[in-house]
């Protein structure tokens, strides 16, 4: 499989001089088969850059949603390919509270974006699998959910195909105040061994306490996960909006110099990792 890397920043778009290494795009990620099966997870702006190149044909797209929040969202209006007739757009939303399966396409509307809904030319086609049976075969990979620790909700997804596994945890927070819906034992079992962990990094100690139960994890607990679930590689996303290239630059420095297995790094936009 391949893993590209489309949008990797947190919260809201960050352009600028001190971004341009790791990327101000928020929340997109292509995983193509060996085949050629595409499957998308999560729409903010980096998703308008690879609907450049997905207009180019007319196969069938397919999209998982992690959740509502604006930095996942807030591309798809800028999705090229949701213009084009004769297009079958697959959307896959998760659950929420309040749960809003159609809030992708809710923001298209006149009021947030000059179009309306009915103005889009390509088919949408919302789906609801029974996730109770899992895994849910979407274009030909198996996929697997479990809901992060985020407030109001939402799903990480696990991907499998040809006997390869990548998993998209993003806006979990691995050590929340409250109950979490999945616990750290439960994350431990469901990413063991998986060859790529796309996980949430977006915090480190200093922004604690404040941002404790803001549903984000700290860079330290993804190091500590990716060493007792044995996962050979972690790429750190949903980088915080305030975190320079530089501040970055820091934390992998800090990261390559530990004793640890797994290859651990921070996703970058149009980073591609071949697995």
């Amino acid at each position: 499989m391949k893993v590209t890397f489309y949008g990797t920043r947190g919260s809201c778009p960050t352009p600028g001089e001190s971004t341009l290494k790791y990327g101000g795009n928020t929340a997109c990620v292509l995983i193509e088969s060996d085949g050629g099966d595409k499957l998308i997870i999560d729409a903010g702006t980096g998703i308008r850059v690879l609907g450049d190149e997905m207009v180019k044909n007319h196969e069938d797209v397919h999209l998982l949603v992690s959740h509502n929040h604006y930095d996942h969202i807030q591309g798809f209006p800028f999705f090229k390919p949701i213009y084009q007739a004769d297009r079958n757009i697959h959307i896959y939303p998760s659950e929420t509270t309040p749960n809003k399966p159609r809030a992708i396409i809710e923001q298209i509307n006149g009021s947030y974006f000059p179009l309306d809904e009915h103005e889009l030319r390509a088919s949408l086609h919302f789906h609801s699998p029974d996730w109770s049976t899992q895994p849910i075969k979407i274009n030909h990979f198996n996929v697997y959910r479990r809901t992060i620790n985020h407030p109001n909700g939402g799903s990480a997804y696990l991907v499998e195909h040809d006997g390869k596994r990548v998993a998209y945890v993003t806006d979990n927070e691995l050590s929340p105040p409250e109950t979490p819906q999945t616990s750290y034992y439960e994350w431990k079992e469901f990413l063991l061994g998986v060859d790529l962990l796309i996980h949430d990094g977006q915090y480190i100690e200093q922004d604690m306490p404040l941002k404790h139960g803001w549903g984000h994890s700290l860079i330290n607990e993804v190091v500590e996960l990716s060493e007792t679930s044995h996962i050979k590689q972690v790429a750190i996303y949903s980088h915080d909006p305030d975190r320079t290239d530089d501040d970055i630059d820091h934390w992998q420095n800090k990261i390559d110099a530990m004793n640890i297995s797994s290859n651990i790094f921070f996703a970058k936009e149009q980073q591609i990792i071949t697995i």
